[in-house]
C-alpha cells in the first residue's frame, strides 16, 4: 500500500475515534449548560443586589468619566433594600447627602441604574460642561448606568454604559462620608493659593535619573498636561486628577521606571504632591519660582517692534484658567471701589503706538449694559527689558482720561492702583504665549507675585 494511502486511512480512523469520544463526553458537558441565559442573569442580579447591601457604610467610587480630558469625581453611595440610595459627591461645593432611587436591570448584561436624579447625574447633564472647553453640549461625559462585571476581592467592578470606562466600588467608611468636604480643600492646594508661585513642574525619578516636565493644571476639567523640557524630547504626560483628604489620585497612572504611580500625597510645607514607588522611583509635582522655559516672546513688546495690542476682555478671557486668583481678586476689588454697578470691561495694553507712546487702557461699563463703554482711563508707560531673564518692565508715566497728546494729566485713580501696580512691577513681567481654544492669547505674569492675566492678541 502506498504511503499516502496509509496516511489517509490513519486520518479517517483518528476522526472516527475523536467523534466517538465527543459523543461519549456530551453527558459530561451538559452540567455546564444546565442554566438558561435568563437564569444566569437573574443569578448575577441577585449577586449584585447582595453585594450592594453588604457594606455597612456603603461604597466609594472615584469616577473618571474620560481620563483623556477630564479628572475624577468621588461619589459615595449607601444602598437600601427598598430601592433607595443615599449619595454624596465632590463634583462641586455641595457635598451634602441626597436620596434617590436605583434599580438593578437586566439587558444583555446586569447593570446598576440610578433611575431618579441625584449627584451622579451632574456628570451626564449636557447643559453643564467645563467652561473654556470643547465639551459644550456634551457635559462631563458621565453615565448613570453601570454595567456589572463581577467582584475582585471585596470590590465591585463596573463599566460605564456610555464610554465603557472602568468604575470600581470600594467599601466606604464612616470617615469617608465625614471627610468628603476635605476633597474640595485639597482642590485648592492643587490649584495653588495666593501665596504659592504660579510656575509648576512634574519631576520624575526612575531611580537613576530625573526628568522635568512643565506642569499645567486646569481646575475646570481637573486635568493636567505636563510637557517635557528635556532637549529634543516631545514627551507629554496627561493625567486626570481626583481629590482626596490627603492628596490626589491620577488616571492614567504616571509610569516611571516600569512602575505605575497613581497616589500623590500632599506636603503642606512646600505645596508639593509626591507619589513614591520602590527602588527610588517617584514622581513629584512641585513649584518653581520662575518659568521652566524662557522664551523670546517678550521682544514683541519692545520699542522698534510693531504696534501690538492685547486685552483682558470681561466676556472672553476672564474664564481662562490661566488667570491667577490674585489677578481676579484685584480685578473684583477695583470694580467694587469704582462704584456700584460699574465693571471693568477691558484692560488693554497698547505697545508702540504710531505716535511713539505705550499705555494700558482701562475701559469701564455699567453692569446692566456691559457692551457700552462709559469711561476710559489710560496709564502711559515706557518699557525696559532684561535679555537674561527675558522679562519686560513697564515704567509708569502719567494718567489721562483721553489718549491724545493734548489731553490733560489726571491723578492716579485710587481704585485702580493695586491692580495697576502689578503691571508696573519694578522687577518686571514675563510675557508668553498660552494655549487657549478659539483665539491667540498671551499672559502677563509677575516675576515676584502670583499675578497672571490672560490677554487676547489682536495681531
Amino acid at each position: 500500500m502506498k504511503l499516502k494511502n496509509i496516511f489517509k486511512y490513519l486520518m479517517v480512523a483518528f476522526l472516527a475515534i475523536h467523534l466517538l469520544g465527543s459523543c461519549a463526553s456530551d453527558t459530561e458537558a451538559e452540567p455546564k449548560f444546565d442554566k438558561t441565559p435568563v437564569e444566569r442573569l437573574n443569578e448575577q442580579k441577585s449577586e449584585l443586589n447582595t453585594a450592594l447591601l453588604s457594606s455597612e457604610f456603603g461604597w466609594k467610587a472615584v469616577y473618571f468619566t474620560d481620563d483623556t480630558q477630564l479628572g475624577g469625581y468621588t461619589h459615595l453611595f449607601k444602598f437600601s433594600a427598598d430601592g433607595k440610595v443615599q449619595m454624596a459627591s465632590d463634583f462641586d461645593d455641595d457635598t451634602k447627602t441626597y436620596q434617590s432611587t436605583y434599580n438593578i436591570v437586566l439587558g444583555s448584561t446586569v447593570s446598576l441604574l440610578f433611575d431618579t436624579y441625584n449627584r451622579i447625574h451632574l456628570l451626564s447633564d449636557s447643559n453643564s460642561f467645563p467652561p473654556g472647553t470643547a465639551l459644550q453640549g456634551k457635559g462631563y461625559l458621565g453615565d448613570f448606568q453601570f454595567l456589572y462585571y463581577g467582584r475582585e476581592n471585596e470590590d465591585i467592578l463596573f463599566k460605564s454604559n456610555r464610554l465603557v470606562r472602568d468604575i470600581r466600588f470600594v467599601k466606604a467608611t464612616a470617615q469617608d462620608w465625614a471627610d468628603l468636604p476635605k476633597n474640595l480643600d485639597m482642590e485648592q492646594n492643587v490649584i495653588g493659593g495666593d501665596n504659592r508661585p504660579l510656575f509648576r513642574l512634574l519631576e520624575t525619578n526612575d531611580g537613576k535619573a530625573t526628568h522635568i516636565y512643565e506642569f499645567s493644571f486646569n481646575a475646570a476639567t481637573r486635568f493636567a498636561i505636563s510637557k517635557s523640557i528635556d532637549a529634543g524630547s516631545s514627551d507629554v504626560i496627561d493625567m486626570g486628577v481626583g481629590y482626596n483628604p490627603t492628596g490626589i489620585v491620577v488616571s492614567p497612572a504616571v509610569e516611571v521606571g516600569g512602575q505605575k504611580l497613581t497616589n500623590f500625597v500632599y506636603n503642606d510645607t512646600d505645596g508639593s504632591f509626591k507619589a513614591t514607588g520602590t527602588n527610588g522611583v517617584s514622581a513629584t509635582i512641585k513649584y518653581s519660582s520662575k518659568p521652566l522655559v524662557l522664551t523670546d516672546e517678550y521682544k514683541l513688546l519692545l520699542p522698534g517692534s510693531a504696534n501690538n495690542v492685547y486685552a483682558y476682555i470681561y466676556n472672553y478671557t476672564k474664564p481662562e484658567p490661566a488667570n491667577s486668583a490674585l489677578f481676579l481678586t484685584l480685578l473684583a476689588n477695583a470694580e467694587a471701589l469704582a462704584g456700584t454697578g460699574v465693571m471693568i470691561q477691558r484692560i488693554q495694553p497698547w505697545f508702540n503706538n504710531p505716535d511713539g507712546t505705550s499705555y494700558i487702557e482701562y475701559r469701564f461699563a455699567a453692569v446692566s449694559n456691559p457692551a457700552v463703554v462709559i469711561a476710559r482711563r489710560y496709564h502711559y508707560f515706557t518699557i525696559q527689558s532684561n535679555a537674561t531673564n527675558k522679562t519686560v518692565t513697564l515704567v509708569p508715566g502719567v494718567w489721562k482720561s483721553t489718549a491724545t497728546a493734548a489731553a490733560p494729566v489726571i491723578a492716579t485713580p485710587s481704585f485702580l492702583k493695586a491692580l495697576d501696580d502689578e503691571f508696573m512691577n519694578p522687577q518686571g513681567l514675563y510675557f508668553a504665549k498660552t494655549p487657549v481654544t478659539g483665539y491667540t492669547a498671551y499672559t502677563f505674569t509677575s516675576t515676584t507675585t502670583p499675578f497672571r492675566m490672560v490677554a487676547y492678541s489682536f495681531q
